[in-house]
């Protein structure tokens, strides 16, 4: 042991590495306790409804944890100590250049505390933006809130752009969305029997869930033979399902369903078709 310790005050450098991998070690082992109980304790305060602010105070919370623990193991070695000047303490100059620069930072930061607080939308709302984009609100970080598509592609969007749109949420304080359908049959149909066929195809959708008002509780919607059209007796009714699923995979699953049920039982879909008569050339 003797020698051992006469061996690094003779090499004070090597010594300085070593402290350094033990203090590195200690920091990531301590710093992986407090990131466990920083998240039990941010779950503690907030209910399941609160996701959003969940998210962002976890975020802002690890990010303070990470930054004072680095903070404390660079001035901690004296190999690392001259950096840790020159990145925390700095000039006046370096000072101004890194507050210019953190000003996107800064403003997605406030933007994000903005959005969390406000709520315009939680975690897993479907929510449209003013460039049409729409998805499901997947998280939310310092810096940005991130949207699942329909074609499971995700946007990133800074907090500070995403809090100066116009944001439709089809999902706000409410558990059921619907989409207004409506179907033409020929002249030809029974009403009663239209009805019915397409009642059922839009019951038999994976996706749709009762959500009319009934005697006996939410149900279906109805389905309605609500006018003539030049061709076609117009059918419609109202279609109900869950805030997150995307109206596109419902639109388009109840359209297939109400097709192959028309085709199984002989009732046409009219369509515009033109006669077109030709003349013989006089000879």
């Amino acid at each position: 042991m003797t020698q051992l310790m006469a061996f690094f005050q003779a090499h004070p450098t090597l010594w300085e590495a070593l402290k350094l991998v033990v203090l590195v070690g200690l920091t990531a082992a301590l710093l992986a306790v407090l990131l466990q109980l920083e998240r039990r304790m941010a779950r503690r305060l907030f209910a399941k409804n609160d996701n959003i602010n969940l998210r962002f105070v976890e975020s802002v919370s690890r990010f303070i944890i990470i930054f004072v623990a680095v903070l404390w193991l660079v001035m901690s070695s004296k190999i690392t100590e001259p950096l840790g000047r020159v990145v925390f303490q700095g000039t006046a100059i370096v000072g101004a250049i890194a507050g210019f620069a953190a000003q996107p930072v800064i403003a997605d930061l406030i933007c994000g505390l903005m959005i969390s607080s406000a709520k315009p939308f939680n975690i897993g709302d479907r929510i449209e933006l003013e460039n049409g984009s729409a998805g499901i609100v997947k998280d939310i970080t310092l810096r940005h809130v991130v949207i699942q598509t329909i074609d499971t592609v995700k946007l990133v969007i800074p907090n500070s752009r995403l809090n100066g749109m116009l944001v439709t949420n089809m999902s706000y304080h409410t558990t059921v969305r619907s989409i207004h359908f409506r179907f033409n049959v020929s002249y030809d149909t029974d009403p009663t029997q239209a009805m019915a066929v397409i009642r059922q195809a839009v019951e038999s959708c994976p996706y749709t869930i009762p959500g009319h008002p009934g005697e006996h509780g939410d149900e279906y919607g109805p389905v309605y033979f609500i006018a003539y059209a030049d061709s076609s007796l117009v059918m419609a009714t109202t279609a109900y399902y869950q805030p997150t699923v995307p109206s596109e995979v419902v639109k388009s699953d109840i359209n297939t369903r109400v097709k192959q049920a028309l085709d199984e039982n002989g009732i046409e879909i009219p369509y515009s078709y033109v006669n077109v008569v030709m003349n013989g050339e006089k000879g």
